[in-house]
């Protein structure tokens, strides 16, 4: 959902507010939240959330910016849950044996199947890169510590 100027969002509240009275009842803004697929709660649990049985212009502006947020959030929430989605998917490659660590050699194997490791690196570079994410300094990466590897890789 993208941010609507102040001047549509005063069309669509002139539009909703059908007797002219400058205010916006709770079931208007319903019928408007059901049209845009807006998943929203109930006609009383509107009115218990917004304190009020119907809106004017400025009480409109804000109720529209706090769904912009929700949607917002959601929309970063669902991405947040994709990559950490993936991110456990790519884990499982490179944790070949699943016990839950990747070791040097793991690393090293994952990488020479996707060719990013040939014969001229040696072993104490993958233990190299093991040891710059290795927080708990076991020698292996369990997945937060991968997270941090392949994200700061991202970057």
């Amino acid at each position: 959902m993208f941010p609507l100027s102040s001047s549509h969002l005063q069309q669509i509240f002139n539009k909703l507010d059908k007797n002219g009275d400058g205010r916006v009842s709770i079931d208007e803004l319903m019928w408007l939240l059901e049209r845009t697929c807006i998943d929203t709660c109930r006609a009383d649990e509107l009115e218990l959330l917004m304190g009020k049985t119907s809106l004017d212009f400025i009480d409109f502006l804000f109720f529209y910016d706090m769904i912009i947020n929700v949607d917002r959030n959601k929309l970063e929430e669902n991405q947040d849950s994709l990559i950490e989605n993936d991110l456990h998917k790519a884990f499982e490659v490179f944790d070949s044996n699943g016990d839950g660590l990747i070791s040097s050699e793991e690393l090293q194997n994952a990488l020479s199947r996707f060719g990013l490791w040939d014969e001229h690196c040696s072993s104490l570079d993958c233990k190299t890169i093991i040891n710059s994410y290795d927080r708990n300094s076991d020698g292996f990466l369990d997945f937060e510590e991968f997270k941090d590897m392949m994200l700061f890789a991202k970057s």
